[in-house]
């Protein structure tokens, strides 16, 4: 059963994960200026997430001029994700893992189950999150998000970062919102 989708000016689901460094990820407890960019990724056994994870990271000094907090999301293992924030050189990046995959449902990801092992030879989790991204106002209001149903075509971050620049400059708000009648 997949949850219904998260609407943009309402609050979104909570958030409450260790991160890679030793600390904790709260949603809302110290956000981002702006914004925080959430990047929902499958785990270390996806090439595709480690290559996406690589340029959030090349353009985080970007993010990070414009108020935005970037926190990456698993349900990895401590271990797992630890080895993904080392693949990916994370520094500008945080890295979060453990996430529930009822937690994932809640944000509206979809879950997949284990087909082996990948091409780079890491064993799948025998369920998983696949990826998702969203960004969150300091308030815990959703201004954007998307979901796939598997890895590939994922928002670019340039131009996240691009609309991200419009949202702020424009003061343009959240679209999407409407719930009535259609």
């Amino acid at each position: 059963m997949r949850a219904q989708a998260l609407l943009p000016r309402y609050p979104v689901p909570a958030l409450n994960l260790p991160l890679t460094n030793g600390e904790r990820y709260v949603l809302g407890a110290n956000p981002g200026e702006k914004f925080d960019l959430l990047v929902f990724y499958r785990g270390l056994h996806c090439p595709i997430c480690a290559k996406y994870l690589l340029e959030l990271e090349r353009l985080a000094p970007e993010f990070a001029s414009r108020g935005v907090q970037l926190v990456a999301i698993s349900s990895d293992t401590e271990e797992r994700g630890k080895a993904m924030a080392e693949k990916v050189s994370a520094s500008g990046v945080k890295v979060a893992y453990g996430l529930s995959l009822r937690s994932a449902r809640e944000w509206g990801l979809y879950i997949s189950g284990s087909t082996g092992t990948t091409s780079i030879g890491i064993e799948e989790p025998e369920r998983f999150s696949e990826p998702g991204v969203f960004i969150v106002r300091p308030d815990g209001t959703l201004h954007y998000g998307a979901v796939q149903t598997m890895p590939f075509a994922r928002p670019q971050f340039q131009d996240l970062l691009a609309a991200i620049e419009f949202s702020i400059n424009k003061n343009y708000p959240s679209r999407g919102e409407y719930t009535g009648e259609v």
